[in-house]
């Protein structure tokens, strides 16, 4: 305990109050191979240039996306990011700003998130955005607790049999300490069956479904709202936020909550993080939504201000009200979200989505003709991903694709037995016609 600054009568004190009579005692019944010192073998000293050095040959022996043909996807991909998004994010007015505990003196960054949620709030056609989350997987989660507190006396949470599996993971997480229940719904061919979802609906408090699915699919989710006519129950709807652009938007399709992985939007891949939950919701719920929401006002002179509206989480208000305990609204990534679509414009985020549409489509009909692969659900209208069911187990192509430089696609087979021989493809707008070839070429070599 030397690092924990009290002087040895206040310990006593608060070992008195525990119970303890001593430290050991108080930790007597953690195993002792736990507690066992290790010794630890550090390296002799080096010099800040030996350190540097060092370190750099390490980082070196790290697989990126920049310096490797990328096809990855599955909720985080490698899209362009303009170069004056990471220009703008480094000033340090930008860079060290925190979250506006004293909003008075905050109106940058206040402004900043206002303009956020106005461009998410388009770009989802949704009537409300909050000031971001931690990313799409806890955007899921705080939605479902939306739902459970908006729907009495029920506790069971629907859900799509083609949400990303770590989302599920997550979700099933918090639903633990909410003694909540998460049904799958069956699957049809890489897409859910709603056939039964009425009468499901009657004991749920929500569904939560991703369009296009983790396989890449487009749900066919323009009738999905009729089914709720006889129930409380939100319809949660999960999706691609470049993919709005052109796919229907959540509020077109009557979500109640709209949530994603906002990581698209402007923020490097960066080994899984940080990055950016957005989440959306009818006016109707504002006051159930969780963290933090921006408004703009006028002040004493008549100019515009910009204050925090709702904080609904527990340092705020009573915690028996709160929403939820969300510490931070990762400002720093919903800036550089800001930035890129400021940038880009309706019309930019188009143009994006379209290339990515065609190119994807270009590659799977090239993928098509090379003997031995073919698409696992074809006929499945898709955006930028699917799934392509391969001649070798996915893993043999994943780990060969390494050595080369290239990261062919996510192995599904880690997930499901039934899809060893499945490799889940994404195209960008950042992938060439030469890529493309690049690609069908390397996967030539497992012809059968």
């Amino acid at each position: 305990m030397r690092y924990i600054p009290n002087t040895v009568e206040t310990e006593k004190k608060i070992l008195q109050a525990i119970g303890a009579g001593s430290f050991d005692e108080l930790i007597s019944n953690i195993p002792e191979k736990f507690l066992k010192n290790f010794e630890i073998q550090l390296p002799e000293k080096l010099s800040e240039f030996e350190v540097t050095k060092l370190l750099t040959e390490l980082a070196a022996k790290n697989k990126n996306t920049q310096d490797n043909l990328s096809f990855l996807g599955g909720g985080s991909y490698d899209h362009f990011i303009p170069s004056v998004v990471g220009t703008l994010l480094s000033r340090s007015e930008i860079y060290t700003a925190y979250t506006p505990y004293q909003p008075e003196v905050s109106q940058g960054t206040l402004q900043t998130i206002y303009e956020f949620q106005s461009m998410i709030c388009e770009l989802f056609s949704m009537d409300v955005s909050n000031a971001s989350l931690y990313d799409g997987a806890t955007a899921i989660a705080e939605a479902a607790i939306l739902a459970l507190g908006h729907v009495n006396k029920k506790n069971k949470i629907l859900v799509s049999p083609f949400l990303k599996p770590e989302y599920i993971k997550v979700l099933a997480a918090y639903m633990d300490k909410h003694d909540a229940e998460i049904e799958i719904l069956p699957e049809e061919n890489g897409l859910t069956n709603f056939d039964a979802l009425e009468t499901k609906l009657e004991n749920a408090v929500g569904l939560i479904v991703q369009s296009p699915n983790y396989l890449g699919n487009i749900e066919m989710l323009d009738e999905i709202k009729a089914k709720f006519a006889n129930s409380k129950a939100l319809f949660i709807m999960v999706s691609d936020p470049i993919g709005n652009a052109l796919l229907k938007t959540p509020g077109e399709l009557q979500a109640d909550i709209a949530v994603a992985e906002g990581q698209a939007l402007g923020i490097p891949q960066a080994y899984g993080g940080p990055y950016l939950g957005l989440f959306t919701a009818n006016e109707k719920l504002i006051r159930k939504m969780p963290g933090r929401i921006i408004g703009k006002t006028v002040d004493i002179d008549g100019k515009d201000a910009f204050a925090l509206i709702l904080q609904t989480r527990e340092q705020h208000i009573r915690r028996e009200k709160a929403t939820s305990n969300i510490c931070t609204n990762q400002g720093l990534m919903a800036t550089a979200a800001t930035i890129y679509l400021s940038l880009m414009g309706k019309e930019g985020i188009k143009q994006v989505a379209n290339i990515c549409l065609h190119q994807a489509h270009a590659l799977a009909e090239m993928i098509e003709q090379v003997k031995g692969f073919k698409l696992a659900y074809k006929g499945r209208p898709f955006f930028k991903e699917f799934v392509v069911q391969t001649p070798v187990p996915a893993r043999d192509i994943v780990e060969a694709g390494k050595k080369q430089n290239i990261f062919p696609g996510i192995d599904l087979g880690k997930y499901k037995e039934a899809w060893k021989y499945h490799l889940l493809v994404a195209v960008t707008e950042k992938r060439s016609r030469e890529d493309l070839e690049t690609l069908v070429n390397f996967l030539s070599g497992f012809s059968k």
